[in-house]
């Protein structure tokens, strides 16, 4: 098993089921780490449902909500200490990420260290989104670009491919930005420790089943977590 795909969960039960099966149709061979924070709709069960059916397929329990970042850290400590693993795929668990992509991804992945699936390089796009989410989105990534001041298009996307050969130059326990923002931090991070990157087009969906993540909480961190990334880097 070269590849792993991490999916963090909180009341997906609606999709998961789906998305697993859709992964394991488009890459057979790769493994499945879902990060579950007691979802109270039965995410979990629906795991250990596809955890019978499929031997690559494990779960991580917490104990409550604890946010996308730290679900992040905790699952790449976990496949790291597999040295057998070559590549994680972080991606969402909604189907705005849809598994169509993770051949392309993981074979760009052979050739550069951060593979980033991205909205806004040309092939690249949104699907059934509302004009004001496409424009914060837009936005937030030209005023990430400009602070951050790497060419990366899409610093806000949480779909990529990860060497653990590039995970394991960078420490893990630094990286304390929560929400989306920790998608930004994880990239700085990488590109500062040496990685190299390319991006490829995806059309990012919205999501099948339930309620959009995205909160005042989330938008504020977005906003002030560029500055704190650049500031920290320099302290």
């Amino acid at each position: 098993m070269k590849t792993v795909v991490i999916l963090p969960t909180y009341n997906e039960r609606g999709n998961i089921s789906f998305l697993i099966e859709e992964i394991l149709r488009s890459v057979p061979d790769v493994g499945i780490l879902v990060i579950d924070d007691n979802s109270p709709d039965g995410t979990a069960d629906a795991v250990r449902a596809s955890m019978q059916k499929h031997a690559s397929v494990r779960l991580m329990s917490r104990t409550g909500k604890q946010g996308l970042g730290t679900a992040y850290i905790a699952a790449f400590k976990e496949v790291l200490k597999d040295e057998l693993v070559e590549r994680v795929i972080t991606m969402d668990a909604d189907f705005s990420h849809h598994p169509r992509y993770l051949p392309e991804l993981i074979s760009t992945a052979k050739s550069v260290d951060l593979t980033i699936g991205s909205r806004y390089v040309k092939g690249g796009g949104i699907a059934k989104w509302e004009l004001w989410r496409r424009q914060l989105s837009y936005w937030a990534n030209v005023y990430v670009r400009m602070i951050l001041r790497y060419p990366i298009r899409d610093w806000t996307t949480g779909y990529q491919c990860i060497t653990t050969r590039a995970l394991r130059a960078i420490d893990l326990n630094t990286i304390d930005l929560s929400g989306y923002a920790f998608l930004q931090e994880l990239k700085y991070a990488l590109l500062s420790s040496g990685a190299t990157f390319r991006e490829i087009p995806i059309i990012f969906q919205a999501r099948r089943e339930g309620e959009s993540k995205i909160s005042g909480f989330i938008i504020r961190e977005g906003i002030t977590g560029p500055w704190k990334i650049r500031k920290t880097t320099k302290s």
